[in-house]
Parts: structure tokens; C-alpha cells; sequence
């Protein structure tokens, strides 16, 4: 890794624990092969985190939703009233968006599967973030999990 941040330490900044992510993804945890036990699935979902994270444009996918966060917290995104970012109007489509691509970039089409269980679930820490975040962490959850289900059957 370079000698700049961590994604991990962004996300914790913006109140955002890896264990908080890792806790919302199992409150949908179904058994499967290779991970028939909760604390099998934890595993293979940190360690398939830890894999997604390590690649720095998904980092820089993520880190432009934490920014658009702060900054509609602000009032300061273009185009758009505070109001309108505080009640996520359904014609604010960019936070899916996001969510849909880093699904779909961390775990292909089955990413963008698991990103629509849990955005419409929004278990644990998902219902408690603003419009970026939740999509942006719904669908790292989404691609992570679609990636342990996938994976976990050759381990």
C-alpha cells in the first residue's frame, strides 16, 4: 500500500467500524456451501473484505461516497437543496448508482444481486448512514458477500 490513507481509517472517520459492516452483512447470512456456520461466514467474508479493499479504485469508489457525504451534510452538493439530500428523494439515483458499481466491480452481476437485498434490507449500520453511504456500503456488502457465496464452495 502507498503511503496514504487507508480506506479502512476513512471509514472509521466517518463513524463507519469494519466490524459494524461486517455485523450488517450477517444479519442476511443464508448457509451455504463452504460456509454452513455463522462464524464460517465471518471469516470468509472478512477475508474476502480484506481482499476488495485492498484495491485502490474500489477504495477511490468508496472514498467519493464518504466526500459526497460530507459535503450534502454541508449543503454544498451542486444542483441540490440540504433538504433534498436529508430526505433521499427517489429522484436521487446517484447514491444506487455508486452502490450498483461497486457491487458490480467487487462481485460481477451476483454483486449486484446481493447490493439489492441488502439496500432494500438496510440491516445493522445500513440504516444509519446518509444516501451515499448507505448504497456505497450496501454495495461493497452486496459484491463481499456475492464473493464468499461464490468462493467459500472451493475453500
Amino acid at each position: 500500500m502507498g503511503s496514504g490513507k487507508d480506506i479502512r481509517d476513512v471509514l472509521q472517520g466517518a463513524g463507519i467500524a469494519i466490524d459494524d459492516v461486517v455485523s450488517a452483512a450477517l444479519e442476511l447470512y443464508v448457509p451455504h456451501p463452504g460456509v454452513e456456520t455463522r462464524s464460517k461466514a465471518e471469516e470468509v467474508f472478512r477475508r474476502e473484505l480484506d481482499l476488495a479493499l485492498s484495491d485502490p479504485n474500489l477504495c477511490l469508489l468508496i472514498y467519493g461516497a464518504v466526500l459526497l457525504e460530507e459535503e450534502g451534510r454541508r449543503g454544498n452538493l451542486p444542483n441540490m437543496r440540504s433538504s433534498d439530500y436529508e430526505r433521499d428523494l427517489t429522484y436521487l439515483i446517484a447514491d444506487e448508482v455508486i452502490g450498483i458499481t461497486i457491487a458490480k466491480y467487487v462481485g460481477g452481476y451476483k454483486g449486484t444481486f446481493d447490493y439489492v437485498r441488502y439496500d432494500k434490507a438496510k440491516p445493522g449500520i445500513l440504516g444509519q448512514l446518509g444516501p451515499f453511504m448507505d448504497d456505497a456500503v450496501a454495495g461493497l456488502i452486496g459484491g463481499v458477500s456475492a464473493n464468499m457465496y461464490t468462493r467459500a464452495v472451493f475453500d
